[in-house]
């Protein structure tokens, strides 16, 4: 069930959508389209609640450790707050209590499109609540007046060699940035935690405008000759002015950078993009460098590059099979990979043990706009033969596809075809999950994050031999 604040003039959509919405309603959300201000209110409400909480429930246990667990990553341990998003094992992610179907219903869209908004998201995000139109469309103009990169940026960002891989170039330059930042500026002059968040805030509204432009900029410099990305257009939204800049104009290809920019932004707080920044920001480092330290956990292969490792173990099976494949023929290539010790690329999942509902909305995307593309047809036929070889093979608890199996398909289909660069527009959309949740951080006076480790001796002696 979705637990979520709407605004009056959105509530018989959602109801649609999610008939419990009625029963759950909290109370109206404001209607000023003022994000701070609409934030402002709840803060309070929100630090007595948890209070309230602490103070009731602080030593009750949430969940045990496993030796296994210490070794394997953390995999499982309750140990983090998280409040923009909860990942189910069976439904997926959900954003403020909201499923993505829901979010893509009841969420504001561009005039005449499909897609969700991410600044609808945004919004959602932070403060709980189903944004009107016309708070979605102020957060925009907002953006586009906040997008304007200083000098030493653009200086930097054009005398960076163009064969530096476009992460490093998008990490250096939000770290740059920290020259900026009032949050640095306002704890140096000795500003009270109770006004942390405020800066935060001020930090992360001006990083997440001026991300599509430093983004825009790498790809233009690396893969267009730097030819100029024009201006941002205070008329258009945040996705719209991202293509603008990268040198698409095709609608549907802004609808697809909607709906891309919204289901990438936030998947819980355990996952490393998220954790990393968390962590970093806990320390009190301000946005722009918390985020740069989650950019770089991004680039990590075993994070972001999966949809290019999907797209290039596709084209390795298309060579082999071609475009008029079989199924027989499908399944020889499946084996062949998994017997050699590899796995199929986009299929599992940490957390999910179903279909992940991401590559649901993407795979409806393409169905819609793309039926005919081969490579599309390719990734449909090898959704209905890999999971019951995965159940057959016994070893992999999840055998559904994931996000990555799909996006990389997509961006390929509207020609945006240099992989290399997919991490980027990953990074882009995270900002949105990790900097809310980090201004809530901020709010909520969360402290500095420092667990207990322990070594194998240590292990040895307390648990036996």
């Amino acid at each position: 069930m979705a637990l979520f604040r709407i605004t009056s003039t959105r509530l018989v959509e959602v109801q649609k959508v999610c008939p419990t919405a009625s029963i759950l309603l909290r109370g109206l959300s404001a209607e000023s389209t003022n994000l701070k201000s609409v934030l402002q209110e709840k803060i309070p409400k929100e630090q007595e609640k948890i209070r309230e909480f602490r103070k009731k429930h602080g030593g009750t246990k949430v969940g045990e450790v496993t030796v296994d667990m210490m070794y394997g990553g953390m995999r499982g341990i309750k140990g983090l707050v998280w409040e923009t998003s909860v990942l189910d094992p069976d439904e997926g992610i959900r954003f403020r209590g909201m499923s993505i179907p829901e979010c893509q219903q009841a969420l504001p869209k561009a005039k005449g499109g499909s897609e969700p908004l991410p600044e609808g998201l945004f919004w959602l995000l932070v403060t709980g609540d189903v944004p009107t139109e016309a708070q979605a469309k102020a957060l925009s103009k907002e953006w586009a007046q906040r997008a304007e990169l200083p000098a030493h940026v653009v200086t930097m960002l054009n005398n960076m060699p163009s064969k530096l891989h476009p992460m490093s170039q998008f990490s250096a330059a939000v770290t740059a940035l920290n020259s900026e930042s009032s949050f640095a500026k306002a704890y140096s002059e000795g500003v009270h935690k109770s006004k942390y968040w405020e800066y935060v805030y001020e930090d992360s509204m001006n990083l997440i405008a001026k991300l599509p432009v430093i983004a825009a900029t790498i790809y233009r410099n690396t893969y267009r000759d730097g030819k100029g990305i024009g201006a941002i257009d205070d008329n258009k939204d945040w996705s719209a002015n991202y293509c603008t800049m990268l040198g698409f104009d095709d609608p549907q290809f802004t609808e697809l950078m909607r709906l891309y920019l919204t289901i990438h932004s936030d998947h819980e707080g355990g996952n490393v993009s998220a954790h990393t920044t968390h962590l970093v920001g806990s320390a009190l480092s301000d946005p722009y460098l918390s985020f740069a330290a989650g950019l770089n956990g991004l680039a990590g292969p075993l994070h972001g590059l999966a949809n290019q490792e999907v797209l290039i173990w596709l084209e390795k099976l298309r060579k082999q099979v071609g475009d008029n494949f079989t199924e027989e023929g499908l399944k020889e290539f499946i084996w062949k990979t998994l017997k050699s010790g590899q796995v199929v690329p986009g299929y599992g999942h940490a957390v999910l043990r179903k279909t992940d509902p991401r590559y649901t909305c993407q795979r409806e995307f393409a169905l819609k706009h793309l039926p005919n593309d081969p490579l599309f047809k390719l990734v449909a036929a090898v959704y209905k033969v890999v999971p019951p070889i995965l159940t057959e093979l016994g070893k992999v608890k999840n055998p559904w596809p994931n996000v990555d199996s799909h996006s990389g398909v997509l961006l390929q289909y509207y020609g945006l075809k240099e992989m290399n660069y997919y991490t980027v527009m990953f990074g882009v959309s995270r900002a949105l999950g990790v900097l809310a949740q980090l201004i809530w951080s901020r709010a909520l006076g969360l402290p500095i994050e420092r667990p207990k480790s322990l070594s194998t001796e240590m292990l040895i002696k307390q648990l036996g031999k």
